[in-house]
């Protein structure tokens, strides 16, 4: 999958997060959004709910899909998870930094040689995580440091995609040159409520910054209008 995005327009590089415990309303949104919005995430709540039904039923109305799972298991299940997921016919997939570098290079190994492969993200610290959070589970560096730390792990495995915050995507930029996929949740317009996320930026900002694609959640997702709110989106992000 090409990894340079900086061309691409305003709506190839949103993606709305699909966080919704049952197919009827995450499809109900789906067809509010449809010609205004054309990649989707499904995370762990959903694909739960949904199994790969949902994936199906993205694929054949034409979205692109980002399978946000977040692996992180011994390298040969991740090996096999990576796969059958590819099987599944998503664009991005993602496994978990903490894994470590025999996890993350399996998982990149499990996608050579098949046709048309998801690009594999290494998601580095979560966007719901600042310094008290990290150093509950004993990591003392901070956030932008731990998260440097993660993505030169996964450089050094052959990962070239990585989920992170606005605060250090202009970092991850410079450290993985315009080839690097870089994806950014915790994306809120201006005068937006943060909810449950720390490490946050409007749409404009974290493109300048360096972001190949931002993921949006509930900002479009409770809004009472969510195709007016993602074309508000997509004005500020090309501004960006």
């Amino acid at each position: 999958m090409q990894t340079q995005k900086n061309n691409l327009s305003a709506r190839d590089r949103l993606i709305v997060a699909l966080d919704f415990p049952d197919a009827a309303s995450a499809l109900q949104l789906v067809g509010q959004l449809d010609g205004t919005v054309r990649w989707f995430k499904v995370g762990l709540e959903l694909f739960i709910a949904t199994g790969p039904s949902i994936l199906e039923e993205l694929r054949r109305r034409g979205h692109s899909i980002f399978l946000d799972l977040k692996l992180h298991d011994i390298p040969n299940t991740v090996a096999a998870a990576v796969r059958t997921a590819a099987s599944l016919g998503v664009d991005l997939l993602t496994v978990h930094a903490f894994g470590g570098p025999a996890m993350l290079t399996a998982a990149r190994d499990a996608l050579a040689g098949l046709d048309s492969p998801p690009q594999l993200l290494a998601v580095t610290v979560l966007t719901s995580m600042d310094q008290p959070q990290l150093a509950a589970i004993g990591a003392a560096s901070p956030p932008a440091a731990q998260v440097e730390l993660l993505a030169r792990l996964g450089l050094a495995s052959g990962i070239n995609g990585f989920v992170c915050s606005a605060e250090e995507v202009a970092n991850l930029r410079a450290l993985t040159g315009p080839a690097g996929l870089l994806v950014t949740p915790g994306i809120r317009p201006a005068g937006s409520a943060a909810g449950d996320q720390k490490r946050i930026a409007t749409p404009a900002g974290a493109l300048r910054n360096g972001a190949s694609y931002l993921v949006v959640g509930r900002p479009i997702t409770q809004a009472a209008n969510p195709a007016a709110a993602a074309t508000a989106i997509l004005n500020e992000m090309e501004q960006g």
